[in-house]
Formats: structure tokens, C-alpha cells, sequence
């Protein structure tokens, strides 16, 4: 036998495929038209009726805050009169108005911190409950949010009366207190304290829900970890939590403080129609110099700076959830 019979052949590698060529690309005229304009279709109808609902009120806002506009225009005894910024530069130059932007600030700042600290908590703890209890705190929760606003602005003004309130008799069972026949609507902060108080009972319940959706989201393997690092309760809530719920806290904060300062059913109500002076927030005092003294240029005025103020509010939402997506 040879050297040549005992030599294995080479294995010879089996040729490489050439990759298939790239599809053709479809003509022009057959390419599917019309791509960027389906979202635009489809969003058609909701643009419409927003245009309709909202647009002709906000346009006719605008155009009042620059007329001189009172019962006489109203009626047609007289035609409205262009005033350009006289308006503006009234309300802008009384101290009442800038009392009442404080008190709608600091008013709607107390109800948004409350509102988030104590639906944050209820939310913690519908974690640590077992099921049906969790189930019938939410059937709760969304009674109470369902619940109309008069009705519940009602409520609350029977719980807080004067001569027949439960509040008062449960606090007058305390060792040394007596409030029978207390009147929490005597001065301003009693009174928007009560108020407030009726603005986070109702807001609380949204705020809850959407925070024990965004909790289930948290996972599991990263607060494991923490706690394997020695991190306590409030390290992995300040560390793993918070972050997970920061898009979604940011969202309920902004939402929380565009409907406090928008609080309008809740003062009105509770002050029988008349709220006073040292009741007044933005909105019913725009109702007030409109409606009350029938200067509804001023009210429009008023109304349109409220307006320019949400929408600051609006953009330092944008901004921050727009700085939350460059991050992820």
C-alpha cells in the first residue's frame, strides 16, 4: 500500500451561496399612496368636534378680553368696542386679582401634594392586602370617584355644619374639645381647608387606581436585589420604585394641578352661589366679573390669563416627559 492510499482527501468546503438579490423596488405609481395621511384621517372626527366644542368658545374668549363688552353690548344696545390691552392692563394692575391667583395657587399646590402623598400610601398598601379585600377597597374607590361633584360638595357640607355636622360631634368627643355649634366657613383658611379637603376625597380615588397599575409594573427581581443589598423599605421605594413611577407620577401631578386651579363646582356650591371675597379663586372670581358684575371683558380677561397659566403648567409637563424618553 502506498503513501498516497493511506493519505485522507481533503475535505473541500462546499461553495458559499450568493446572498438572493434585494426585492425590486415597486414603481412609483404602484408604491401604497397616502401613508402619512391616515393618521390625520383617522384622527378627522375627534379634531372636528374638539374644533366645534372648544374652539369657537376659546376664539370668542379671546376676541372679548379685548372689547368693551357689558349688558348694553350684551343686549344690543350698543356695539362692542375695541380695547386693545386696557383689560389686561386692569386686572393686571388690581391687587385683588393677584390676592386671588396666590390664594388658587397655594390653594391648588396643598391639594395636589395631598392628593398624591396619600393616593401614593393607599396605593403602597393595596399591595400588602390580600385579594378580596383589594377588590372591595377599589369598588369602593371608584364609588367615591363616581360620585357627582354636587352631591358630594353636599355631603360634605352636612358633614361640616355648623349646628348638625358629625365632624363637629366626633371632634367634640375628644378629652378637653368642644366644637358643637363651630362654624368652619367663618374665616378663609377653615373654610378652603374643608374645600381642599372635599378636592383630594374626590381626586384621590383616580390617583390610587393609576398608581396600583403602574406598581404592578415594578419588578419584582429589582426590589429582590435592593433588599439583598441591604436597602430598607424606603431605600427600594426611593431607588427602584420612584423611577418605575416617575412618567406616571409626572402625569398625575400635572393633571392634579390643571384641575385644582380649575376648581370652580366645588367653591360655588359650598358658598350657596355667593362665594366671598376671601373665598374667591381664579375661576369664580372670572364668573364674578362677568356674571355678577356684568363685565364680561373683564371676566374673559381674567379667564384668558387663567388659561395662559395652564398652559405653562402644560409645557413643564411636556418638557419633563419629553427629558423621560431621552433617558430611556
Amino acid at each position: 500500500m502506498s503513501a498516497a492510499d493511506t493519505t485522507t482527501p481533503a475535505k473541500v468546503p462546499p461553495p458559499r451561496q450568493a446572498p438572493p438579490p434585494p426585492p425590486a423596488e415597486l414603481p412609483r405609481a404602484n408604491r401604497p399612496s397616502g401613508g402619512a395621511a391616515v393618521p390625520w384621517l383617522l384622527l378627522a372626527p375627534c379634531l372636528l368636534i374638539l374644533a366645534l366644542v372648544m374652539g369657537y368658545p376659546l376664539a370668542r374668549l379671546v376676541t372679548l378680553s379685548f372689547q368693551k363688552f357689558g349688558q348694553s353690548q350684551l343686549w344690543g344696545f350698543q356695539p362692542a368696542e375695541s380695547v386693545g390691552f386696557d383689560n389686561f392692563a386692569k386686572v393686571l394692575g388690581d391687587g385683588e386679582f393677584w390676592t386671588v391667583v396666590v390664594r388658587t395657587i397655594v390653594f391648588a399646590a396643598g391639594a395636589v401634594v395631598f392628593t398624591m402623598v396619600i393616593g401614593m400610601a393607599i396605593a403602597l398598601l393595596l399591595q400588602r392586602v390580600s385579594g378580596w379585600l383589594k377588590v372591595l377597597i377599589n369598588i369602593v374607590l371608584v364609588a367615591s370617584w363616581g360620585m357627582p361633584v354636587i352631591v358630594a360638595t353636599t355631603v360634605f357640607k352636612w358633614l361640616f355644619d355648623s349646628d348638625y355636622g358629625v365632624f363637629n360631634a366626633l371632634l367634640s368627643k375628644l378629652p378637653g374639645v368642644e366644637m358643637i355649634g363651630h362654624n368652619w366657613f367663618a374665616s378663609g383658611p377653615e373654610g378652603l381647608a374643608v374645600i381642599m379637603l372635599l378636592v383630594v376625597w374626590g381626586a384621590v380615588p383616580f390617583v390610587v387606581i393609576t398608581l396600583s397599575a403602574g406598581l404592578t409594573q415594578v419588578p419584582k427581581e429589582l426590589e429582590e436585589a435592593a433588599r439583598l443589598d441591604g436597602a430598607g423599605s424606603w431605600g427600594v421605594f426611593r431607588y427602584v420604585t420612584l423611577p418605575v413611577l416617575k412618567p406616571i407620577i409626572v402625569m398625575l401631578t400635572t393633571l392634579s394641578v390643571i384641575w385644582d386651579m380649575g376648581v370652580f363646582p366645588q367653591v360655588f356650591v359650598m358658598r350657596n352661589g355667593h362665594p366671598e371675597p376671601e373665598f374667591q379663586v381664579l375661576n369664580t372670581y372670572s364668573y364674578d366679573r362677568a356674571f355678577v358684575v356684568n363685565d364680561y371683558a373683564q371676566g374673559s380677561a381674567i379667564a384668558l390669563i387663567t388659561v395662559l397659566l395652564l398652559l405653562g403648567v402644560v409645557a413643564v409637563y411636556m418638557r419633563q416627559m419629553l427629558k423621560i424618553g431621552e433617558v430611556e
